[in-house]
Parts: structure tokens; sequence; C-alpha cells
């Protein structure tokens, strides 16, 4: 079927967007300029850019123009999913400025603070006994929807013990991590077109998984404290919101925990307007010092509560899992079975034989020292940079949040930093903001330490040159 030329004007500006040749904020060429290089009346145009308009890939604004969109990835809406013929995937791509990263991984000058996992020299080390095919067959009978019951009795007793919730009106379900968590739970309560809030930034606007199930995703700003309360409740006077998803320990990107006095006020507010609430709590093994009680802790049946190993026992072994009550839990159970989604037994057996280990506690305990040392060490190094970056506090977790100081930033300026091969998370893959970004300080080696200092101090005075002021 020929292709309307409205929808390859279209085409063709979601692909230049996606490739990076046309970034955020720039500005297209006027309607004529546009119809006479596509040799079509201007009409024809201005279909084609209401059309991208009301998908999120550009705004137009009287008098100003016609801009690509500084929406994030994952509120852009896919072109024509109802055309069968077209491509349904198109805003599934990752942002060009992410691909040049993945390219430089593997180099060995490259210093990764990128990936978002512990080096494999803090992995914990655990032993794991031999067993024979019958003894895994004999367990696999055990190996049920909810998960591997050994394993879902002993973190059912650890979540006891840690958050002191009442479990016999609570059921777990165990997930291939917990992302699978969180498509099980968006599968369950939301359809297209419905809203999930979450705070800006968020690691959810890099996910392309949202705009494929055309969810909104409605950023709630953040400060000192966390989520803002008075943020949320003018979103929930606005439109409707469905789910609100929350990490708010140790937060992704920005590594901030939220105040005990903030969770109250969230959980207020959605007990007003009858949001459940996601909690995903990732990094609850990785505390340096004591926080605040979970949500989960501070309201059981509100809170749908996310956990996973992945970033202790390596991200090869994807277990996490949802604590919710019991009539939840079975409704999360048979949308897992409905998407065909598993969880396989052997992760599940090495998470069983990990947590069951006597020595398991002083592994862990050696582990935060470690990253404890790690912290201090990134600390120290950037030390020289403070007058130019601020460098926030965290009290735990893998994450650091650094902020330019000085004029603002486009999305151009952080291409310096793949020029001297640091890779790190800009603030624009979470956010419209493009003034910090994220970085995994377990990931700094010691032998790094001082070729890092060096060249952040050769990107700063780049920057700093370009400073009008």
């Amino acid at each position: 079927m020929k292709v309307p030329l409205y929808q390859q004007i279209i085409n063709e500006y979601v692909a230049k967007i996606e490739q990076g040749a046309l970034l955020p904020g720039i500005t297209l060429p006027p309607e004529r300029t546009i119809a006479a290089q596509w040799q079509v009346n201007r009409s024809t145009v201005v279909r084609a850019l209401d059309e991208l308009a009301s998908l999120g890939w550009i705004v137009r604004k009287q008098g100003s123009g016609t801009q690509v969109a500084q929406s994030q990835l994952a509120n852009r809406q896919t072109p024509f999913a109802h055309w069968p013929s077209l491509p349904t995937q198109a805003n599934l791509q990752e942002d060009p400025y992410l691909k040049k990263m993945k390219e430089q991984t593997h180099s060995a000058t490259t210093i990764d603070l990128l990936t978002g996992e512990l080096p494999a020299e803090l992995i914990p080390n655990f032993s794991f006994p031999e067993i024979s095919w019958e003894q895994i067959l004999k367990k696999a009978t055990q190996n049920t929807t909810s998960g591997y019951l050994p394993l879902l009795h002993l973190l059912k007793e650890r979540l006891q013990q840690s958050m002191h919730v009442a479990m016999n009106f609570q059921q777990l379900l165990v997930t291939a991590g917990s992302t699978q968590g969180l498509q099980i739970i968006l599968q369950t309560f939301v359809k297209k077109g419905d809203c999930v809030a979450t705070e800006d930034p968020s690691f959810l606007f890099a996910l392309p998984y949202f705009a494929s199930l055309g969810i909104k995703l409605e950023g709630i700003p953040q400060d000192d404290e966390g989520l803002s309360a008075q943020g949320l409740l003018a979103a929930c006077k606005k439109k409707t919101i469905q789910l609100l998803y929350l990490n708010p320990t140790h937060q992704n990107p920005t590594g901030k925990t939220m105040s005990l006095h903030r969770r109250k006020q969230i959980i207020a507010i959605c007990q007003t307007y009858q949001i459940p609430i996601i909690e995903d709590d990732i990094f609850a093994e990785l505390h340096f010092q004591s926080v605040p009680p979970t949500l989960k802790e501070l309201a059981p049946d509100q809170v749908i509560y996310l956990g996973s190993l992945s970033k202790i026992l390596s991200p090869l072994i994807k277990i996490g899992w949802i604590l919710a009550p019991k009539a939840l839990i079975q409704a999360f159970s048979e949308t897992k079975e409905r998407l065909d989604l598993t969880t396989d037994l052997f992760p599940q057996l090495l998470a069983y034989q990990a947590l069951s280990d006597q020595g398991y506690q002083e592994t862990h305990a050696t582990l935060l020292r470690q990253l404890k040392q790690k912290e201090q060490q990134f600390h120290a190094a950037f030390a020289s940079l403070t007058n130019d970056w601020q460098l926030h506090s965290i009290n735990g977790g893998i994450y650091h949040w650094l902020t330019w100081k000085h004029q603002p930033l486009k999305r151009k300026d952080w291409e310096r930093f793949l020029t001297h091969e640091i890779l790190l998370a800009p603030s624009f893959l979470f956010s419209n903001d493009t003034m910090s970004c994220r970085v995994n300080y377990t990931r700094l080696k010691s032998e790094q330490v001082c070729s890092f200092v060096t060249r952040m101090q050769t990107i700063t005075q780049q920057l700093r040159k370009d400073d009008p002021l």
C-alpha cells in the first residue's frame, strides 16, 4: 500500500529525531520551506506537523516556530499504530547519546561510570553445593507461579523482620527482577491513555516500554526531601492519576532518599485521591546508615512493594518480588500467567542458597564497607571540582548526582564526555533538564582516579570557556 505523503514526512522526521540528526530544541524549517522540499501543498505539511505535535515529537508555538520537543522518549507515541503496513516500534529506539556511549563501553581507555551494576570485584562470593539432576527435578515440583516455595518462605521471613509488616494480610510473587514486577503491575492496572506519575527526574523516562503501552508519564519535581508533595497535589487536581511509581530510597538517578515527613505527606495525598503507590526498593540492601521506614511499612494496604537481589547478586541472577495484599497478588499471578512470563528455577535456587548461607550477613557487611570506601574515594577525587560541580550527598545506593553550577548546558555540551571517554548518564535521559548527570561511583577503579580527575578538569575548563559570563 502506498504511504501518503504526509505520513512519509512524519516518518522521516521521526527517524531523524531518533538518529540524533535533529536534537531537542532544534527549530524546524518554516512550513513553506518544507513544502518546497517535498514538493507538496502547505496543507500536507501542516497535517504532518500537527500529527507529530499530537504524538509528542515536536512542539508548535505561535510566533516561535516549530521545535523538536524536549519531552522524554517515554512520552512520545508511536505514529500510525493503527496502520498494520507501517512499523509500530519506531519509538522504541534508544536515545542517540546512549547509543554512542554503548559503542565506547568496551574500550580499554574508557572510564565507565554509566553501567547500573556493581563491578565484578564487589559482587559477593558464595559457594553453591553440588546438585544432581534428580534433586533439581524434585525441587522443580516446589516451583509455582508465585515462585519457588522455599525462597518465598525465606523472603517472607526476611521482609517481616526488616519491615515489620503483618504478613498474614500480605503475599509475595517472585519475578525475574523488579522490571518484570513493574511490567506485571502495569499490565494489571493500566490501559492505553492512562497516566502514571513518578519523580522527575526518573529512570522510567529512559524506558521506551511506557510508550509502547501508550501510557502517559507525569513527572513530579523533587526537592531536598524527595518528591514534591505540592507538585503531586497539583497533578492530582488536574488529571486522573492511575498509579504513583516511587523509588524513594537512593532514588535512580539522583541518589536522594525521601524524608519521613515527605513520605507521610505523599501517602496522605494518595489516600485522599485513592492512588495506589508502587514502591521500588531495589537498593534496600545498600544502606550506609539508617533510612526512614519504607512506604510499605507506613501504609501496607496502599503500597505495592518491589524488591530485588539483582544489584547485589549480579544482573545475571534476575530475582525480584512483589509484596502486596493477597487479593492483588492473585490478580498479578493471573497477569503473569496470561502474559506467559516465567521466573526460571535456577536463579531462584541460587538466590535461596545465597540468602540462607551462614556467612551471608558477614559477606553483606563487607560489601557495605567496600561501597562506603568507594564513595569516600569518589568524594576525595571530586574535591578539586566542587567550585564548578555540585556533588549531592547520599546515604547509600550506587549513584551520585552531579550538577553543573554555571551557564545552561545543551545536549551537545555532553559530547565532551564522550570525546574524553567518560561514560555517565546525562540528566536529559531522565528529564527535560540538561544540567546534571548520574554516575555509578562504584565503578571508578583506584587506578583510574587520577585519569578521571584530569579528564574532568579538562572538560570543566572547556565548559567554562563557553560561559558568556
